[in-house]
């Protein structure tokens, strides 16, 4: 079930993404509901997947800077090259915490094994 949420969230954040890149939504914080899907999202994402997930992070606002060289449509581009950024940033985080929740509680349990 929360394989099938995370999925849900990581869809809506990439649609989300790109049509924020497109057009203005005045009524909605597009920047906090990115990072909030994203954080759901990365309930998806295992250990293994982790790698690729920060590349994404790092490598996606230099891509939406190169894209800003097409004529008419590299600024929507960009924006939404950043858009899928922040909302990878969000599932980051959840990673991270969720590692550094297991890292704790092995930790722990170390302690108390004989």
């Amino acid at each position: 079930m929360v394989n099938k949420i995370a999925g849900l969230a990581r869809l809506l954040a990439t649609l989300l993404a790109i049509v924020a890149g497109f057009v203005a939504i005045p009524s909605l914080n597009v920047a906090l509901a990115l990072v909030a899907l994203g954080i759901i999202a990365g309930l998806k994402f295992g250990g293994e997947d982790a790698l690729r997930l920060f590349l994404v992070v790092l490598v996606l606002p230099i891509v939406g800077g190169a894209l800003t060289n097409i004529p008419t449509v590299g600024d929507q581009l960009n924006a939404v090259a950043l858009n899928i950024a922040l909302a990878a940033a969000g599932a980051a985080a959840t990673v991270i915490a969720l590692r550094l929740f297991n890292n704790s509680k092995d930790d722990v349990n170390g302690l108390t094994a004989k």
